[in-house]
């Protein structure tokens, strides 16, 4: 006998998944040849750049982070911008930046590229920046050569046709796109503002060779640095449900809990949360009309049957998700919480309502 899908819903509900399991599942490597091209050209072109922006995906604070930068490029100033902060969940801002600093990293900007929001920080920082460091060989050049890098599709691109919007009011000079891996060569210099005079080198996303670990490159693919099939969407798509859900068990007040799972499940009209993906993902399907005919033998000969597509159901989770419809998430919330409990509710307090 069958369960149905509210039944399912109903018995994971009772029992919230507390780790996602990772077992027989691995991350392809990502790393083809423009990759290593890449961080071979941005080590020969150092010595034309004054300061470094890495760019970030504010949802993945933490996560991800190519660590060949700091080695390779950490000679330079270097700004941290975290873009895409309308995606992201915030309400700890300054837990990540304090955790950041740890880390060493002092110039922290947070972005909206596709708003402008924050833009304006970016040219007075570097400016700074460059002008309290040793400029080498190149204190006689009065413009500045600025080198954009980051990881595949966390907004390289996007920085550098905000900064042209509010600096020069012109248009794009960079393509870009929503999956990684549209900028594939070191571009010339780019300008991006005329007082002072600066340049910037727009640059394609480099990956680590290796992926630290499974759960880092799911979080990467999620925010859709790692192309979709290396993961697998059903995969994906079950790995942001246990997300979703999880953020109800640690740290957020019940109200909050609400507001976050009542935008997926009110999306889709599903009625209740729940916790098991094949449920989710056959209801979304069916909600959709993303069905699938499939020939089954029968002793009378074969049978077309529609069945509820789940990749298709997973593909249009992930798409709403990474579109900001299912509302900001911060999928780093498990790094943040090595503090204390009592610091999560902090912010929530009775006296700040």
């Amino acid at each position: 006998m069958r369960l149905s899908s509210r039944a399912l819903c109903g018995a994971a509900r009772a029992a919230w998944r507390e780790s996602f399991s990772l077992d027989g599942r691995d991350v392809a490597r990502w790393f083809p040849g423009h990759m290593a091209k890449g961080l071979k050209k941005m080590q020969s072109s150092l010595k034309l750049v004054d300061c470094v922006i890495e760019v970030h995906d504010a949802r993945i604070s933490f996560a991800g982070r190519n660590p060949l930068f700091q080695e390779t490029l950490g000679i330079k100033p270097h700004l941290l911008v975290l873009n895409k902060m309308d995606l992201a969940d915030l309400k700890e801002q300054q837990k990540i930046i304090q955790h950041l600093e740890g880390e060493g990293l002092k110039n922290i900007i947070f972005t909206n590229c596709i708003k402008d929001e924050n833009i304006k920080q970016v040219i007075p920082v570097v400016t700074e920046l460059v002008g309290s460091s040793y400029r080498y060989h190149r204190g006689e050049n009065v413009e500045f050569c600025i080198m954009v890098i980051g990881v595949p599709n966390v907004g390289k691109s996007s920085l550098i046709n905000s900064l042209r919007r509010q600096h020069l009011r012109k248009g794009k000079a960079t393509r870009v796109g929503s999956e990684p891996g549209i900028t594939r060569a070191v571009m010339s210099r780019i300008q991006v503002c005329e007082r002072p005079l600066m340049f910037l080198l727009d640059t394609p996303g480099v990956l680590a060779p290796r992926i630290e670990s499974v759960e880092t490159g799911l979080k990467l693919a999620l925010c859709g640095t790692v192309l979709d099939h290396l993961v697998g969407e059903e995969t994906l798509a079950d790995y942001l449900l246990y997300t979703l859900n999880r953020h109800q068990l640690f740290g957020q007040p019940w109200l909050l809990l609400v507001v976050v799972l009542s935008r997926y499940v009110k999306h889709y009209d599903l009625g209740e949360a729940c916790d098991d993906v094949e449920s989710v993902l056959k209801r979304v399907a069916v909600r959709l009309g993303k069905t699938q005919k499939v020939k089954v033998l029968t002793g009378t000969g074969d049978v077309n049957v529609v069945q509820p597509s789940y990749p298709a159901a997973a593909r249009d989770f992930l798409r709403t998700f990474r579109s900001g419809l299912l509302g900001p998430v911060m999928l780093d919330r498990d790094t943040l919480q090595s503090s204390p409990r009592a610091d999560l509710y902090q912010a929530f307090s009775p006296r700040d309502a």
